[in-house]
């Protein structure tokens, strides 16, 4: 297999007078299949960057009716059925093993060269076996994975003010560097109206939802799960420009991981406080967070609230439990696994959450790939012992997940990864908005505060949506 050669080329400057935002609106309607990611974690102020990644020139896909489309640089995109024999994992490292990255003296490079996508909850398919589970194939689903080679990457260090612009050189394929720099630097950014139109509608109601975390419970007490994550969803027609809920949502609800991604028919836009996976020089690294409580906005109150979500007993066991399933993930394909911070209390805009890390070293048969399946989904979203939640959660809940509780990110070449969990999260797709929210099961569970559990975490997008 001959590979292609990519020479990764970076030219910076001077960001003080730029926002990721600024630039992303103005590149949006010149150059197609952009995408954004920003980060607004104050933990980590010194490691604050922004990813606008531009022109999408190869990429792959698979879709629920299991078909495969690849797509190489300045080639035509061809499409293959997904035989029942064929594993997805060594199917995604093979295109990325296509690859022939040249060694680039600055470290910013390395932005540029992986792939940029999603992973949907629906992928389990390929990664586990969930007995009875029926999954349905649906020609007009979005895809359950999709990951792409941008051209251009931007990336923003905010604690420097300084811009670089990442260009994949390939040969074949044009450059038009020139007019990305100029725009950058345009004052103009188009910005387009958006409004809701109708209700707001849900797939259950109220009513429907305490009936199901009674269904949970009952599982529980059985013994079948200690745990289960239950969701529910809720969407709502809009007329306009989509990215303005993006906007708003950065706003009111800041969080480690901001992301907008264009597919053009369709966009994935949030604001997720957990990730999936982080990979970066062979550690891997995953934050469950599980204990949530209504922030109130007030100092004193939120004190005190903090103070009975660190002394919960069913919070406390909730969280323990979900540490001791991240662990398990990944010891399936790590070393030295251990606790590195446990139970922290982080605060959100709407939320206070209890917040772990769990870290261990990559084995050397392990790719990205491969450990992000062995740790999918994460047990915040499914629950414990994770096959069996995921049995009950295929039966109980009326709709597929799509991309609830999914992943997105990047994946590196270098095998590096850094993918958060599709919580906060808005799916666009013709003229409707979906999202969606879950709180964990426990025996202990009362269905009326699950409910307001949902309520609160989808607060933020409601909010904005007024």
């Amino acid at each position: 297999m001959q590979k292609i050669k990519i020479k990764t080329t970076v030219a910076s400057m001077l960001a003080d007078v730029f926002t990721p935002v600024g630039i992303y609106l103005r590149l949006r309607d010149r150059f197609r299949d952009t995408i954004l990611l920003e980060s607004t974690d104050n933990h980590v102020a010194e490691n604050s960057w922004s990813f606008i990644g531009v022109n999408a020139i190869a990429g792959i896909e698979i879709s629920s009716g299991e078909k495969i489309e690849k797509k190489l640089p300045g080639q035509t995109a061809e499409v293959l059925p997904f035989s029942k024999d064929q594993s997805i994992i060594e199917t995604l490292n093979s295109f990325m093993q296509q690859f022939d990255i040249q060694p680039s003296s600055n470290k910013v490079a390395a932005f540029a060269q992986g792939l940029y996508g999603y992973t949907s909850y629906d992928a389990i398919r390929f990664f586990e076996t969930i007995p009875g589970a029926v999954f349905e194939v649906d020609e007009n689903a979005i895809p359950l994975m999709r990951y792409r080679l941008y051209q251009y990457v931007i990336a923003i260090n905010h604690f420097k003010d300084e811009l670089f612009i990442c260009e994949n050189e390939i040969e074949g394929i044009d450059s038009d560097k020139d007019a990305l720099i100029s725009l950058i630097r345009g004052r103009d950014v188009p910005v387009y109206p958006f409004n809701t139109s109708g209700n707001e509608s849900s797939n259950m109601t109220d009513d429907d939802y305490r009936s199901m975390v009674q269904k949970g419970i009952a599982h529980c007490f059985r013994g079948d799960v200690f745990q289960i994550v239950l969701s529910r969803r809720f969407q709502q027609p809009f007329n306009g420009d989509e990215f303005n809920v993006y906007r708003a949502l950065r706003n009111i609800n800041p969080s480690p991981y901001l992301f907008f991604f264009d597919y053009g028919d369709y966009k994935i836009m949030g604001s997720s406080p957990e990730a999936q996976l982080i990979i970066d020089n062979g550690k891997a690294v995953m934050h469950p967070i599980a204990g949530t409580v209504k922030r109130t906005g007030d100092d004193k109150l939120d004190a005190e609230e903090t103070i009975k979500l660190e002394n919960d007993p069913k919070e406390n066991a909730e969280h323990v439990m979900l540490v001791d399933l991240a662990r398990n993930d990944l010891s399936r394909g790590c070393h030295n696994v251990e606790v590195a911070q446990f139970r922290e209390t982080y605060y959100y805009s709407h939320v206070i959450h209890l917040v772990s890390e769990v870290t261990g070293r990559v084995n050397d048969t392990t790719n990205s790939f491969d450990l992000l399946s062995k740790t999918f989904p994460a047990g915040t979203l499914s629950g414990a012992p994770k096959i069996k939640a995921m049995q009950l959660i295929n039966e109980y809940e009326p709709t597929s997940r799509s991309y609830y509780g999914g992943a997105v990110g990047f994946m590196g070449f270098n095998g590096s990864c850094n993918q958060a969990i599709m919580i906060r999260t808005f799916l666009s797709r013709d003229n409707t908005l979906y999202y969606q929210a879950g709180a964990g099961v426990v025996s202990a569970s009362i269905p009326e505060n699950e409910l307001q559990e949902v309520n609160n975490k989808l607060g933020a997008l409601k909010k904005l949506l007024l």
